[in-house]
């Protein structure tokens, strides 16, 4: 990556404290490049209006770019079928929705969800729900020492013929890659239904539904450097036809009737209750070309050099200490240095203009396994400098010997 592609996140020329913003948070939310800030900026001023039903000029071509975004979509996960692409508010409302309409439906007294303890909350709380409403219960596949899922407990968990099997593709807190495609044969083999989770996948190394093979994957336009508020919900199309809806209101129905009842809408208008986030769903389109045009092999091969640079250069301090050493990570570190809170570290490093995310990111489970209370997290994108992975370390060593 170079300055050009810099140049594309007016962010980036900010200061805090009086110094250039650091930006290495990414792995919470990408921040945005022009030709997303471009788009929905474009749509906005010049093209808005409510998406389908309307005939007017100004809605058919709003119409027009937010199935185009869908489109975009689904083209670059590699769904065979638009309507298997459902807009959502992010992965946490995709998770819900098949927590709720899938859940609901499949998932009774005594039957098994399979999760594992690397999974964010938003991939644990509702299933969490689900057992609670059901009579389900939860299992959970364990992780080694450096951080990586283990093989011999899912297997031996397989043996539970779970009803659902839900996992991540990237660890948010680790960033451990699994074997989404593994993991995803022995779990259908086992006749169980799949989620995955792609929030960190999306960015970092691509999502590809069909190689997957998943029946249910999900991710937010957020860490791909779109706009919050918009997520996918991709499902295989004989899946989501079997679906009743989970939530209710306009755009989602064929026809309501107060005597007959109410018919629905086929997927995905049958999930999209309400008005959608259109500027966002273009957005996303947006940044997908946007990522797409980077080229990911050079995204990923610029991600390792920096990784290989911060783990080397952290490892060197004194009292760091490195969580999470699987051989296949992208851009994430986590650490803690001595005994000093998260916290310290991360107010320390703000300081000089270095952001890092600081606490258990939203992974308890995970934490409580290593008997953590949190970490510091530095996570990079496309943006991301040597120099600035150089301040990182940097700012850890002087921080350290403030802390004592």
């Amino acid at each position: 990556m170079n300055a050009e592609v810099r140049a594309q996140f007016p962010a980036l020329s900010g200061t805090v404290h009086g110094r250039p913003l650091v930006y290495l948070d990414t792995a919470a939310s990408a921040l945005k490049a022009r030709p997303v800030l471009d788009a929905e900026r474009a749509f906005l001023e010049t093209d808005y209006a409510n998406v389908h039903r309307g005939v007017h000029t100004l809605s058919q071509r709003a119409t027009d770019a937010f199935e185009a975004a869908r489109e975009t979509v689904r083209r670059h996960i590699g769904a065979a079928r638009t309507d298997e692409v459902v807009f959502t508010s992010g992965a946490t409302d995709g998770i819900n929705l098949v927590a709720q309409a899938w859940g609901n439906a499949h998932v009774g007294p005594g039957d098994v969800v399979l999760v594992t303890r690397m999974e964010h909350h938003a991939n644990l709380v509702p299933w969490q729900l689900l057992a609670e409403r059901t009579g389900a219960r939860l299992a959970v596949v364990g992780i080694t020492e450096s951080g990586e899922l283990d093989g011999e407990d899912f297997q031996e968990k397989l043996k539970l013929h779970p009803k659902l099997v839900a996992f991540t593709a990237v660890s948010n807190v680790l960033g451990t890659v699994n074997d989404v495609v593994g993991w995803t044969r022995a779990a259908r083999a086992a006749g169980a239904c799949v989620l995955v989770d792609a929030c960190q996948a999306i960015a970092h190394g691509g999502v590809h539904v069909t190689e997957w093979g998943a029946d249910f994957v999900v991710f937010s336009a957020h860490k791909v450097y779109g706009p919050t508020g918009i997520g996918v919900l991709y499902g295989r199309a004989e899946v989501l036809a079997d679906l009743q809806p989970w939530r209710g209101g306009g755009d989602m129905i064929d026809k309501v009737d107060l005597e007959r009842g109410t018919t629905y809408a086929p997927p995905p208008f049958r999930f999209e209750a309400g008005t959608p986030h259109i500027s966002g769903a273009i957005g996303l389109a947006a940044a997908l070309d946007f990522f797409a045009g980077l080229g990911p092999a050079a995204v990923a091969a610029h991600e390792q050099r920096l990784l290989e640079r911060a783990t080397t250069g952290l490892s060197a301090i004194d009292g760091v200490r490195l969580i999470g050493t699987a051989a296949h990570r992208i851009g994430v570190v986590s650490f803690n240095l001595g005994a000093h809170h998260p916290y310290d570290v991360g107010t320390l490093l703000d300081a000089r203009g270095i952001a890092v995310r600081t606490g258990h990111h939203c992974a308890q489970p995970l934490m409580d396994g290593w008997g953590l209370p949190g970490t510091v997290r530095a996570s990079w994108g496309v943006y991301t400098t040597e120099e600035e992975v150089d301040a990182l370390i940097d700012g850890v060593q002087r921080a350290a010997r403030v802390l004592g």
